[in-house]
C-alpha cells in the first residue's frame, strides 16, 4: 500500500471532511510530493477508490457556477479503523524500499494522533527489527565476498548498513523526545495535530 492512502485518509479525517482540492491543497503545502511521492492526480483516485471501499463516504456536494461539482468526503468507522492499521504498520514495520522510506514519512506525520505509550511501542518494535537488519548487513559486510560476488559489491552493504545504522540514531532520538513528554499526543490534554475536526 502507499503513503498517498495514510495521508489521504490523515487529511480527511483532520479536517473532518475534505474535498478532492482541499486535500491536494494540504499535501502540497506539505511539500508530499516530494518526501512521500504524492502525485496529484493519485489523490483524487485514492479518494474515489476509498469511498467504494467503504473507507470513505459522501459528506457533501458542493455546485461551483462554471466548475465541476465539489465532494466533500469524511472518514467512516472502516476509514477510521483503516487509518488507524496503516499508521501503526508504517510506523512499526522497517521496510528498507523507496516505498517504505514513503510510508515511514507518511505515518511520521499522523504520529500525533497515537497516544504516547503506543507510539513508543511500535518505535521500539522498529528498532528491533533494524538491529536484526544490522546484524545480516555486517554480517554481509564480513563474508560478502565468500560467495563468489565481485569486491565492489560491499559497497552496498556498507550503504546499507550505514542507512540502518542512521535510522536507528534517528528512532533512538525519537524515541526518547517523546518519552520525555516532546510533542502533543493524542492522549495529551492539549490538541494534538491531525485530531479530528
Amino acid at each position: 500500500m502507499s503513503a498517498t492512502r495514510l495521508l489521504v485518509l490523515g487529511v480527511v479525517r483532520m479536517h473532518g471532511s475534505a474535498h478532492g482540492y482541499q486535500v491536494r491543497r494540504e499535501l502540497l503545502t506539505w511539500s508530499a510530493d516530494k518526501w512521500a511521492n504524492v502525485a496529484p492526480g493519485s489523490i483524487y483516485h485514492a479518494l474515489k477508490k476509498m469511498e467504494t471501499e467503504k473507507l470513505l463516504e459522501v459528506a457533501s456536494t458542493d455546485g461551483h457556477p462554471g466548475g465541476p461539482d465539489r465532494t466533500a468526503y469524511r472518514l467512516t468507522h472502516d476509514g477510521e479503523t483503516e487509518f488507524q492499521h496503516l499508521l501503526a504498520k508504517y510506523l512499526a514495520e522497517s521496510d528498507d524500499s523507496a516505498q517504505g522510506a514513503y510510508r515511514l514519512a507518511a505515518a511520521v506525520t499522523f504520529l500525533p494522533a497515537l497516544p504516547r505509550d503506543k507510539a513508543l511501542s511500535l518505535l521500539r518494535h522498529r528498532l528491533t527489527q533494524l538491529g536484526g537488519q544490522r546484524a545480516s548487513a555486517t554480517d554481509l559486510l564480513e563474508h560478502g565476498t565468500d560467495w563468489g560476488q565481485p569486491e565492489h559489491v560491499t559497497e552496498l552493504y556498507r550503504l546499507w548498513l550505514a542507512s540502518i545504522e542512521a535510522q536507528e540514531r534517528w528512532l533512538r532520538e525519537l524515541v526518547a523526545r517523546l518519552g520525555s513528554g516532546h510533542y502533543v499526543m493524542a492522549d495529551d490534554d492539549e490538541v494534538a495535530f491531525g485530531t479530528p475536526g
